[in-house]
């Protein structure tokens, strides 16, 4: 069993697992920090970008491809956890010649058409006269002005890919539910499990007749809207895969969420306006919630709220209709009925607006001061961009990052200088190391394998030893571009037996509790399952024909022997021996046994605990009578 980790960014994992002549990816997650590396695209021509000293490259589609240590097209199933972790899925399904099944939730599915859908929508928008490539060249790059002179392996940067892409891609999804159990060419089943993290958002059981794998990625304990994380499911692994803890292990979501809160009150109350860089799902449903508790309290019943996405509307509608994916406590609500989430109240108030786009019936509706949820959260493209540049001027307004995929001082760089105030209130349900060792507690696992920076202090708080992860044995690590034997071997394989084959068995008691018998069978394997049938007969002879044999049906075909039980007590033995006229009978004990000699008849018998050796010299007939005593004290069958 072996683990190709294809991804360095332990958050957005993508690693393929080869297990019992299955090849199995897990995760494909699209890391797009390399955006940063680009200038912003605004909707309108924007002569302070342009002009901007040390960015001179302005073709921001550009994304991290994964390496193929592998080669994908020997990959046979894809196993989504949540839809963040699915945004590589067309670079994978597209152009590596995969033919293979994804397996996701419908939720996961859906909602990461959304992101996909958005992502593609912010790129497409703004065309470009041109596009350069020859940058990519190695002499070229390091003539180039940071930060894209120190970008590492730009060659594997792909453009985004299109909505034609996405759709043939989602289009190879199998929707599965939670605790549904799906063979795998009757090798492995592999069974979805709720993680608590993100609607259908899900843990993978990958397991054979004697082995069990469990992958966690993406798990959270927090009580919020997905249904709560199955932990028990998770118990007896040989080797949990862990992937996708929080990004900021010291920062509590609720004390975040309480910032959040108080930062936007402060600025609308002076008359500012508060743009929140957001993805279109996910966190925005928790925020939403904690404001409507919020607004009146606070005085905020007056401010408008604008969610602005190409999928707004989509987003929304969604996470009302997925009841059976949410917590208890939401889908009673469903059945009163009540919407599950409040945002359908602020949304028939009128106090929540959402719009596709900046132009049309936004521009006529919008007033300040006000509250933007707009993406994307690189400040690289999407309406987030015409927003930085409208509100950056004025100390009065706010722009607070909650999502904490993106450095906030690096999306930042190429607005400054900016008046505007930045508040960081980042917000990752997802387990952090106390949860993640009280866990690992609880199921305990055989093995844990999870990222190499999971097993050490981040670089910058080294004295931290609490934020890493604590278990025993110590966790196996990996890092990107590496290939890791799992610590466990495959010992047993099932095998069905027939049940005539069955009916004709007789077992031999050999110890109290032990039973034996011998079978004579043909071992017939098809789709990685075994079955014992029973031998062909022997041909009946015809007249004129030469006879058929039992071994011309079966290659090789052998008579059996008899198999042996039973131990041989010295003693005994050697009184046998005395009857039967041998004398001058020497015993010596070995560290396996004992040693038998016949002096007289220079023959020497070794009797160990597994074995027994009858040394004569050329002498056959005393060899076959000595072996015929020693058999009187075993046991055949």
């Amino acid at each position: 069993m072996k683990l190709y980790c294809l991804s360095g960014h332990p958050t957005l994992p993508c690693n393929v697992l080869k297990f019992k002549s299955t090849t199995i990816m897990l995760d494909c997650g699209l890391d797009m920090t390399s955006t940063l590396n680009f200038l912003p695209l605004p909707l309108v021509q924007s002569p302070r970008l342009s002009n901007l000293p040390g960015w001179s490259l302005k073709d921001g589609n550009a994304f991290l491809d994964k390496t193929e240590l592998i080669d994908l097209s020997t990959v046979d199933v894809i196993l989504i956890s949540n839809y963040h972790c699915m945004m590589a899925l067309p670079y994978i399904t597209e152009h590596t010649g995969f033919t293979g099944t994804v397996y996701a939730t419908e939720p996961t599915m859906q909602i990461g058409r959304l992101l996909m859908e958005e992502l593609v929508n912010f790129i497409e928008r703004v065309p470009k006269a041109q596009s350069a490539s020859l940058w990519k060249n190695k002499d070229i790059q390091r003539l180039l002005p940071s930060p894209l002179k120190d970008a590492v392996e730009v060659s594997t940067w792909r453009r985004c890919y299109t909505m034609q892409e996405v759709n043939s891609a989602l289009s190879k999804i199998q929707l599965v539910g939670y605790s549904q159990k799906i063979e795998l060419f009757g090798a492995v089943q592999v069974t979805p499990l709720s993680s608590g993290y993100a609607l259908g958002s899900s843990n993978w059981i990958i397991q054979s007749h004697y082995e069990k794998v469990s992958y966690v990625s993406g798990s959270s304990l927090l009580t919020t809207h997905p249904q709560p994380m199955d932990q028990a499911s998770l118990k007896n692994s040989d080797v949990l895969i862990l992937t996708g803890l929080t990004q900021i292990p010291t920062a509590n979501p609720d004390g975040m969420v309480g910032e959040f809160c108080s930062n936007l009150a402060l600025t609308v109350r002076n008359g500012g306006n508060v743009l929140v860089p957001c993805y279109p799902s996910g966190v925005i449903y928790d925020l939403l919630e904690c404001l409507y508790q919020y607004i009146d309290s606070a005085g905020l019943s007056n401010i408008p709220f604008y969610f602005i996405s190409p999928v707004a509307n989509s987003s929304l509608e969604f996470s009302q209709i997925f009841a059976e994916w949410l917590c208890h406590n939401k889908q009673t609500k469903v059945y009163l009925p009540e919407p599950p989430f409040p945002h359908a109240e602020l949304i028939q108030t009128n106090k929540l607006k959402h719009y596709p786009s900046l132009h049309g019936d936004f521009s006529s509706d919008f007033r300040q001061p006000c509250v933007v949820f707009t993406g994307h959260p690189s400040l690289r493209f999407g309406d987030v961009v015409h927003f930085m540049e409208l509100w950056g001027k004025s100390s009065l307004n706010t722009v607070i990052f909650t999502e904490p995929d993106f450095s906030y001082l690096e999306a930042l760089a190429p607005y400054q200088p900016l008046a505007m105030k930045c508040i960081y209130c980042p917000i990752d349900t997802r387990l952090n190391f106390i949860q993640v060792s009280k866990l690992l507690k609880e199921v305990q696992p055989l093995h844990v394998v999870c990222p190499e920076q999971y097993t050490q202090p981040p670089p910058a708080q080294s004295h931290r030893m609490d934020l890493m992860i604590d278990c025993q044995p110590p966790a196996m690590s990996y890092r990107r571009a590496e290939v890791l034997a799992l610590p466990f071997k495959r010992r047993y394989e099932k095998i069905e037996i027939m049940p005539e084959l069955a009916d004709a068995l007789v077992p031999m008691e050999i110890k109290p509790g032990i039973s034996l018998a011998t079978v004579s069978a043909v071992l017939h394997t098809k789709d990685n399952k075994h079955v014992l049938q029973p031998p062909p007969r022997p041909a009946q002879p015809t007249g004129g024909k030469k006879r058929k044999r039992a071994s011309d049906d079966i290659p090789d075909c052998k008579v059996l022997k008899p198999l042996l039980s039973g131990s041989i007590p010295v003693e005994q033995f050697v009184q046998t021996l005395e009857k039967h006229g041998f004398s001058d009978i020497k015993v010596e004990d070995t560290a396996k046994g004992h040693i038998v000699l016949l002096q007289e008849a220079e023959t020497l018998i070794q009797i160990e605990e597994d074995s027994t050796h009858i040394i004569c010299d050329n002498d056959e007939m005393l060899r076959v009578r000595l072996r015929d005593l020693v058999l009187k004290f075993l046991q055949k069958f």
